[in-house]
């Protein structure tokens, strides 16, 4: 049931590098009360709009206060761990230097990158596992002029590998996109879709030269393709780099 996830970086050599590096992860928390739990398909959504939030933040690039972290975090393996609290748990959790994303139901916390081994004492007593959503109502169909990250038919995972993996495609997206696409993007609110593709969808995305996510297997899945990201055509014109 854990959340501890890798995507790979087109930008990186090989994976002897990225291993050899420092390893970081960056955190994520999701609100999550017993009594008003958010639907599982915002909740993915906003996890995904926190990484480009947090991506985006000038405190993150330049000579911003989280920019060495965020590189050193970048040059390792991109891991990410999704972890839940409530009540008082939220509260010590959101008191800590972070982002607070909200969707519609959903809220959803990011942090600058820490070291796989410092955790801050709020954040490392979360729990990972429990991350267990549903949609109460089927969700509304993918946007096509936005982005829409395609989750993996044939995959059974929790809500929170699920956030870390539709946080890896949408931090592919931001990668492939210009300054002044990627400004655009921001100032929409970082509109995008997440849903399950059909298995035929599936293999068209797969082989189409897409950018996709791939999984190191280290918890709940083999590794593996978990997400393909289909770019929109007004704030995501992604891919860049397509192939085909």
């Amino acid at each position: 049931m854990s959340s501890d996830d890798t995507s790979q970086s087109p930008f990186h050599n090989g994976p002897t590098d990225r291993d050899e590096a420092p390893q970081y992860v960056l955190p994520l928390v999701v609100h999550l009360e017993k009594t008003d739990p958010p639907a599982r398909t915002d909740a993915l959504r906003t996890a995904a709009r926190a990484v480009l939030t947090i991506l985006s933040d000038e405190r993150s690039t330049g000579e911003g206060e989280w920019a060495g972290a965020m590189r050193d975090w970048e040059d390792a393996r991109i891991r990410k761990v999704v972890r839940r609290a409530r009540g008082a748990e939220w509260r010590k959790a959101a008191a800590l230097p972070g982002i607070t994303v909200t969707g519609r139901s959903a809220e959803v916390r990011v942090y600058p990158p820490i070291p796989l081994d410092g955790w801050p004492k709020e954040l490392a007593k979360l729990q990972v596992s429990g991350t267990d959503l549903d949609d109460p109502e089927p969700p509304a169909a993918p946007d096509p002029e936005g982005p829409v990250l395609w989750l993996n038919p044939e995959l059974e995972m929790s809500a929170g590998k699920t956030m870390a993996q539709v946080g890896h495609g949408a931090q592919l997206a931001w990668w492939e996109l210009s300054d002044t696409e990627r400004k655009a993007w921001r100032e929409a609110g970082f509109p995008l879709s997440v849903a399950t593709a059909t298995p035929e969808r599936w293999r068209e995305l797969t082989t189409s030269g897409l950018p996709v996510v791939r999984d190191a297997g280290f918890t709940e899945i083999a590794p593996g393709i978990t997400v393909a990201l289909e770019g929109g055509t007004v704030y995501c014109p992604t891919p860049r780099l397509r192939r085909s």
